[in-house]
C-alpha cells in the first residue's frame, strides 16, 4: 500500500502542477490557441530564486537586436510577481549576445505613468543590464500599455536612444509582458509601431486579455503572443524565446566556403581573400588574373609619323630663320633712323 499511496502523491502534484501551468478550458479556443511550445515541456514548477547580478551566462549566439522590453508594474502585479518578471528579463540578457555591436537592450516600465528604466545606450555588458533590471521597481497603479508602446516607439527605438540606423538592417524587437486589460486603446498604436519596423511580442499572465494581445502582436500570432497562468512560471518562456531569438551560425555549423564564410543569421555566403575572385561555384577561389594587354605596333603608322615629325622640324626651323631675317632688317632701320 506504502508504493501505491506513493505513487497517487505524486501523480496529484504533478496534476495541480499542470494546472498551474496551462488552462486548457474548452469554452477559450483562443487561449488554448495562444499557448507556447515552451508551455507543452518542463511542466515542473521552477525552483525559487533570486536575481543573481554577477552570475551570467551565453547560452548562445543571437542575432544583433535593437531589443526593448515593455512591462507592466500596475497594482495588479504584487511585488513578488514582479521580482520573477525581473528574473525573467534577466534570464533573457543571459540568452542574449549582448554588445555594441550585438545585442542592445532597453526597459520601458508602465502602469498609470511610463518610464524608461534604461536606454539601448546605456549598458553594452550582462552584468551592467542585470544590475539595472535589479534597481527596476514597481510603479503600482493604472495599466496604461497604448501610452507604453507609444513612448517606447517615439523615445526608445531612436538613434538619439542608441538605436542603429535603418540601414544598419538591425532588427528591431519589443517584448510586452502584462498581466491585465490595457485600459486605453493598443490596437493602432501597435500598428503603428510594426509599421515602423518593430517585431511585437506579447507575453499574457493570469488575467491578461488575450484580445488585446493578439492586437499588440506581430503575426504569425501563433509565433508572437504566449500565454502563463502565473508569473511563478514565467521564466520557462526563456527557452521559448531563446528559440527565437538567437540566431544559428551557419559558418560555425559547417560550410564548404575555400576561404572566408560570412553569416547572414539563417545562411551564408562565401567569400575569398585579397587577390583571389569567387568561381562560378560561389565556393571556391582563384587568384586574379593580371591581364596583359599586347599592342601590335604597324610599321606604317611609325614611318608616317617620322615623316610628318621631320616636316614639322623642317618647317619651324625656316619660320625661325625668317624671323631672324626679320628681326635684322628692323634693327637696321632702327640705326637708321637714330643717325637721321
Amino acid at each position: 500500500m506504502k508504493p501505491l499511496w506513493s505513487l497517487l502523491y505524486c501523480a496529484s502534484l504533478l496534476l495541480s502542477d499542470a494546472r498551474a501551468t496551462y488552462h486548457l478550458s474548452a469554452g477559450d479556443p483562443q487561449l488554448i490557441a495562444a499557448q507556447s511550445y515552451a508551455q507543452t515541456r518542463n511542466n515542473g514548477r521552477p525552483p525559487t530564486r533570486t536575481l543573481n547580478p554577477a552570475k551570467t551566462d551565453s547560452q548562445c549566439r543571437s542575432r544583433p537586436l535593437d531589443l526593448v522590453f515593455i512591462i507592466d508594474s500596475s497594482r495588479s502585479v504584487r511585488p513578488g510577481e514582479f521580482e520573477k518578471v525581473k528574473i525573467f528579463l534577466a534570464d533573457m540578457v543571459d540568452t542574449l549576445d549582448v554588445g555594441t555591436d550585438a545585442t542592445r537592450v532597453a526597459v520601458v516600465n508602465y502602469a498609470s505613468t511610463v518610464k524608461i528604466e534604461f536606454l539601448l545606450k546605456d549598458h553594452f555588458n550582462k552584468p551592467d543590464l542585470k544590475k539595472a533590471i535589479t534597481r527596476i521597481e514597481p510603479l503600482a497603479a493604472g495599466t496604461m500599455t497604448g501610452l507604453a508602446i507609444k513612448t517606447a516607439v517615439n523615445e526608445a527605438f531612436t538613434e538619439q536612444s542608441g538605436s542603429r540606423p535603418r540601414s544598419r538592417k538591425i532588427s528591431k524587437v519589443a517584448i510586452i509582458v502584462t498581466d491585465g486589460r490595457p485600459q486605453d486603446q493598443v490596437e493602432e498604436v501597435s500598428a503603428a509601431a510594426r509599421a515602423s519596423g518593430i517585431e511585437i511580442y506579447a507575453v499574457g499572465v493570469d488575467r491578461a486579455d488575450m484580445r488585446s494581445l493578439q492586437q499588440m502582436a506581430s503575426i504569425p500570432l501563433d509565433d508572437h503572443v504566449f500565454y502563463v497562468e502565473t508569473y511563478g512560471v514565467i521564466e520557462k518562456l526563456t527557452s521559448k524565446f531563446r528559440e527565437t531569438l538567437c540566431g544559428l551560425d551557419p559558418c560555425a555549423m559547417g560550410h564548404d566556403c575555400e576561404h572566408i564564410c560570412v553569416n547572414t543569421n539563417a545562411s551564408y555566403y562565401c567569400k575569398c581573400r585579397n587577390g583571389y575572385i569567387l568561381n562560378a561555384d560561389k565556393k571556391t577561389c582563384s587568384l586574379k588574373q593580371v591581364k596583359v594587354e599586347v599592342v601590335q605596333v604597324d610599321p606604317c603608322k611609325c614611318e608616317a609619323r617620322l615623316a610628318f615629325q621631320k616636316q614639322t622640324q623642317a618647317a619651324i626651323q625656316q619660320l625661325t630663320a625668317k624671323l631672324a631675317d626679320v628681326s635684322g632688317r628692323i634693327e637696321r632701320l632702327e640705326n637708321m633712323v637714330g643717325r637721321v
